[in-house]
């Protein structure tokens, strides 16, 4: 999933058109087609209703477009952050950072600023949650994206950029692999591969396990989403990962939306 979906998919709402989306983008009509029909794709339903004189959103549709306006809006103000940072002349910024989040263009943008204040040293650390909002509150790092559950760091401003659905992912031979969906008590009886204790997505899942009594049996912990999806393909167990981690080996693993409750976590801009 692409901003630029996403920027299209706001516009066509907001039009209720496809037409004047593009003139409202300056861009041609085919291409913001394209990209919808690419989104409605990746999200396996359709977001508009083509049936009538004007475009409407369906039921699917009407629950993403909040979701896709905050996301929009939360990289315009990591635009806006960076551009405030742009007053410095010489100086000093580190930008704090879970891992390299494919939907934000976070080495442009500090390519960008470099280019124009190349007497500003900029330090980028890639640590867990955790880590990073110690760092944000001591002052030892001035800007830093996080991933965290519902409730953000006490102390800490933040502005959510991304919420991805938590899925259950095995490999193709694993009995459970016939399964849609899975049920968090049931995945609660699995050997779970998660994040560490540190991290938003294991967060949200010790929250969710503790508030409906449950004591997951963790197998094995790792920070990199692509490490968890090995060890599940080699058949050590039921990997929890986001759905764009989740979905990106399917012909060795199934993924599974959780469910009951349905659980998510999110990646949000912070700042002190």
């Amino acid at each position: 999933m692409e901003l630029r979906q996403l920027e299209y998919f706001v516009a066509v709402a907001e039009e209720a058109g496809f037409t004047r989306a593009a003139t409202r983008l300056h861009v041609a009509q085919p291409g913001v087609s394209a990209q919808i029909r690419q989104l409605e794709r990746e999200l396996g339903q359709p977001l508009f209703d083509r049936s009538g004189r004007t475009v409407r959103l369906t039921e699917v549709g009407e629950a993403v477009l909040p979701y896709a306006r905050a996301a929009l809006a939360a990289v315009e103000g990591a635009r806006l952050s960076v551009d405030e940072l742009a007053g410095l002349l010489r100086g000093r910024v580190t930008i704090g950072t879970i891992g390299w989040i494919p939907s934000i263009d976070l080495p442009g943008m500090l390519a960008g600023f470099r280019r124009d204040h190349p007497n500003v040293e900029i330090t980028v650390v890639e640590e867990k949650t955790d880590t990073l909002t110690g760092g944000l509150r001591d002052g030892r790092i001035d800007l830093a994206f996080l991933s965290m559950g519902s409730e953000p760091p006490e102390g800490i401003t933040t502005q959510v950029v991304i919420e991805q659905e938590l899925y259950a992912v095995v490999g193709r031979g694993h009995p459970l692999a016939r399964r849609a969906m899975m049920p968090l008590r049931a995945l609660a009886d699995e050997d779970l591969i998660c994040p560490p204790k540190g991290t938003g997505l294991r967060a949200v899942l010790d929250a969710a396990c503790a508030d409906a009594g449950l004591s997951p049996r963790i197998a094995f912990e790792a920070g990199e989403p692509p490490v968890l999806a090995q060890l599940a393909a080699h058949g050590m167990g039921v990997a929890v990962l986001p759905e764009p981690a989740a979905r990106a080996r399917p012909d060795d693993l199934h993924a599974m939306p959780i469910v009951r409750p349905r659980l998510s976590a999110r990646i949000a801009l912070a700042w002190r």
